[in-house]
């Protein structure tokens, strides 16, 4: 019971941030969270479609429903770019989130889609 206690207070306070796709794009596009920290990004679907939220460098896959919020846990992730899209979207929904070390206030660069 203690277990399951500390793990709910551990996600109770996770970090948040949130997206909002609206016309197929992700606002923002562009993302920085910090290296080695499990974060909650809430993704708001505005339009009146399905989409789905496609990464392969964060490895994963959510449906997001129409004029709904979903919830996606990423982390802890290594300083870098990490590029996302909407599966039904792919020329106009996407995005990439960037890794920053907080001691260094950079992410590294040299390409994107870092695998974890």
């Amino acid at each position: 019971m203690l277990l399951v206690m500390t793990s709910y207070s551990a996600l109770a306070q996770r970090e948040e941030f949130n997206i909002i796709l609206k016309s197929h794009l992700f606002y923002p596009a562009e993302m920085t969270i910090p290296s080695n920290k499990k974060i909650k990004l809430i993704i708001d679907n505005q339009d009146a479609s399905v989409e789905e939220f496609d990464s392969f460098s964060l490895n994963r896959e959510k449906v997001l429903f129409p004029k709904q919020k979903s919830i996606i846990y990423i982390g802890p992730l290594s300083p870098g770019h990490y590029d996302f899209f909407g599966e039904y979207h792919p020329s106009s929904a996407r995005g990439t989130i960037i890794v920053t070390d907080p001691e260094l206030g950079t992410a590294v660069d040299g390409g994107t889609d870092n695998v974890n």
